[in-house]
């Protein structure tokens, strides 16, 4: 029988003064989330703070009648609307939105819901394997063979997405679906923690023998010890 064992933590980083970031952990339902507020100014955190609560409320309705990816596209699509309608109905909140991981397991599988740059890391056997693709300029440039690998980690428009939740009436999600192995080990984080930490630091971390609570707190830790320019955001999950 499948077990999950879950942990999150975010941190406001070293140079802004609030955060924007938001998570939800519900390893008793089978779900985590973790969103990435956008538009400073237009209140950001309200966007991700409109996601995480949509995600709990479609994720654990007692009568929702979807499975996998039909409950994690609703779960982004209904968000998308409120955030929309909020922005709507004060013109302060106006340009806000959010990039998302949701991702949910069910019997011997997982199903992920991905927009944005924030990103899901899987630890398996030894190897770290980035499996979402960040819905960023750079990796468009990058995928069409305009620019290196080396020149998209140092570019100056990498933090320029091109696809966030709540920005346009319709929403692209993608939606990634897998097998689960035991001793699987999935992260979710926003771009905080990928834009400051290398992959090899990230999975070294990952891989410490301490307890799933303080390889969190220590991912959160590069991320500021590297410059902590954003928020930093993290939530772990150990297939058992």
């Amino acid at each position: 029988m499948m077990r999950l064992r879950c942990v999150g933590k975010t941190d406001v980083g070293q140079k802004r003064l609030n955060n924007e970031d938001a998570l939800i952990i519900r390893s008793d339902l089978g779900f985590l989330a973790v969103a990435d507020g956008m538009g400073g100014a237009a209140s950001g955190e309200v966007a991700s703070a409109i996601f995480i609560d949509t995600v709990s409320e479609v994720m654990s309705a007692e009568n929702n009648n979807g499975v996998g990816a039909q409950l994690i596209q609703r779960a982004f699509l209904v968000a998308n609307d409120r955030i929309l309608r909020r922005a709507r109905e004060n013109s302060a909140h106006q340009g806000m939105g959010c990039t998302a991981e949701l991702l949910a397991f069910y019997d011997q599988n997982y199903v992920l819901g991905h927009v944005g740059d924030s990103r899901t890391y899987l630890s398996r056997g030894g190897k770290l394997r980035q499996v979402t693709k960040d819905h960023s300029l750079v990796q468009d440039q990058l995928d069409r063979g305009l620019i290196t690998a080396a020149e998209a980690k140092t570019h100056s428009m990498k933090n320029v997405i091109v696809r966030a939740v709540g920005v346009g009436q319709t929403l692209a999600v993608d939606i990634i679906r897998g097998k689960i192995q035991k001793g699987d080990l999935f992260l979710l984080c926003s771009d905080g923690l990928s834009d400051m930490v290398e992959d090899e630091m990230i999975h070294y971390l990952l891989t410490l023998p301490v307890p799933l609570e303080e390889r969190a707190a220590k991912l959160v830790e590069a991320g500021n010890e590297a410059g902590g320019h954003d928020n930093i955001t993290v939530a772990l999950c150990q297939v058992e």
